[in-house]
């Protein structure tokens, strides 16, 4: 058993949203959807590398220069501007899984403070909340475009302390990015994995505080006090 948080911290995309209808907007280019997954590999992996080299850049503007490398290969059926303006579009279609909202509102009337902290634009994420009705659980919506480096970049995550105004250790990053879990862990924050698919966690990052298989279930390990 370990100690309840007082602000669950949530990492917004992937594991707040659902990034699935992000190959459509491929498919709608004429390209094959699997290329949604490379690309964004390719942005998470150019961010992790300037911050590795001590720098950064926004996550739109990452994201945009990998869409283009991605095209350069593999031409879409339209102007590539276009093209990339029709994928970074897809963001702000995109839903909450539907373990969300329950979850969200269960944590809420527990009493936890809930702050969302995204490699994106908070502009996104409250585009996602918002839509689902979520927008007013959460105490802030923070990004690290507003800190010094990307997750999991230990700066990161001691931003989002500072701007709580509490200990690294009451806080609890929920994720589905193992990545991000173990830089959490590493800079003292408990964590919560969420394994929607049943996916074996990598044993070379330093393993969950919890695994859940959603935020319905974050929720429930909280209230009853067990891990899992």
């Amino acid at each position: 058993m370990t100690d309840r948080p007082s602000v669950v911290v949530f990492d917004v995309n992937e594991t707040l949203s659902d990034m699935r209808p992000m190959a459509d907007r491929f498919t709608d280019l004429g390209l094959p959807p699997q290329l949604a997954a490379v690309w964004f590999a390719s942005v998470l992996r150019d961010g992790f590398a300037l911050a590795a080299a001590g720098s950064r850049a926004p996550f739109a503007a990452i994201a945009d220069g990998a869409l283009r490398t991605v095209f350069a290969g593999q031409p879409p059926d339209r102007d590539t501007d276009a093209a990339v303006e029709h994928v970074m579009q897809g963001f702000t279609a995109l839903q909450v899984h539907p373990d969300v909202p329950p979850g969200v509102r269960a944590l809420t009337d527990a009493g936890l403070r809930l702050v969302t902290l995204s490699n994106g634009s908070a502009a996104v994420a409250d585009t996602l909340l918002s839509t689902a009705g979520l927008r007013e659980s959460f105490e802030r919506l923070l990004t690290v475009e507003d800190a010094v480096a990307w997750k999991p970049v230990r700066a990161a995550y001691e931003h989002a302390a500072q701007q709580c105004q509490v200990e690294l250790g009451d806080m609890l990053l929920v994720a589905v990015h193992p990545w991000d879990i173990d830089g959490a862990a590493r800079a003292g924050l408990q964590t919560a994995w969420a394994d929607r698919s049943g996916t074996p966690y990598p044993p070379h990052f330093t393993p969950p505080t919890r695994t859940v298989s959603g935020i319905d279930d974050l929720a429930r390990q909280l209230a009853d006090g067990s891990t899992a």
